[in-house]
Formats: structure tokens, C-alpha cells, sequence
């Protein structure tokens, strides 16, 4: 894993707060998994892949609510100089200290820290959204 899913994270965030409605994106499997997550918390609309000059891009629309954007900050845990591994049960202190949602990328994909802990499942610790 790299550095992709940071500049895709912060891009999200820096159209949001710049109230875009949709945002070009590279495209990785990485990215497209954090997209289709982004959709089912509901801080994006939808999120298309597309062909432009043989090249795969991501189309993601972003929601907002009455003219302000749902999402509003994102915390990186995850960097290429320190990953950030959780185990199931420590995945709630993450999300208890604050009214965030926690990204994580486990063995069986990318998934929310309460669909994780569900699984009973941990893994690497990539951001939280709120």
C-alpha cells in the first residue's frame, strides 16, 4: 500500500470544503474500495469509473446539505513512515474519542471500524472522517 489513498482523502476533502459538486480522481483499486465506502457512509453521492485518453479515472460527486458540505474533516493515521495496525476491540476507542468514523483496510477489504468489529476483524488504521 501507498501514499494514493492520502491524496485521494485529502482531494475529497479540499472539493468539499471548496463546495465543488464532483472531482476527478486517479484511479487504484485502493481508491475506488475508499470510494464505494465514502458512498455507503453517505459523505459521497456516487462514485464512477471512467476511460479518458486510455487512461482510468474516478468521477465522485460529493453530498451536500442545504449548500453545506456533509463532510467536514479527515484524520490521517496511516503514512509510509508509521502504519497503524488495530485489532477489533481497539477500533472503538478510535471512534469513541470523537464523533468520527474509522476507514479500515482489512484482509477482506476496505471497511468502516464498526463493520470490522462486527467481522471481528482488525487491520490497518488508513483515516477517520467526520
Amino acid at each position: 500500500m501507498n501514499t494514493k489513498f492520502i491524496d485521494f482523502v485529502i482531494r475529497i476533502k479540499n472539493a468539499s470544503l471548496a463546495r465543488r459538486r464532483e472531482i476527478v480522481l486517479p484511479y487504484s483499486k485502493l481508491n475506488h474500495e475508499i470510494g464505494k465506502t465514502l458512498v455507503k457512509l453517505g459523505f459521497l453521492e456516487d462514485i464512477k469509473e471512467k476511460e479518458e485518453n486510455k487512461k482510468k479515472i474516478l468521477l465522485a460527486l460529493l453530498k451536500f446539505e442545504k449548500r453545506t458540505p456533509i463532510l467536514a474533516g479527515v484524520q490521517i493515521f496511516s503514512k509510509p513512515s508509521l502504519r497503524i495496525y488495530e485489532s477489533s476491540k481497539k477500533l472503538r476507542d478510535l471512534e469513541i474519542k470523537g464523533n468520527k468514523t474509522v476507514v479500515v483496510s482489512t484482509n477482506q477489504g476496505v471497511m468502516t471500524g464498526k463493520e470490522a468489529r462486527k467481522k471481528g476483524l482488525g487491520g490497518e488504521v488508513l483515516f477517520a472522517i467526520w
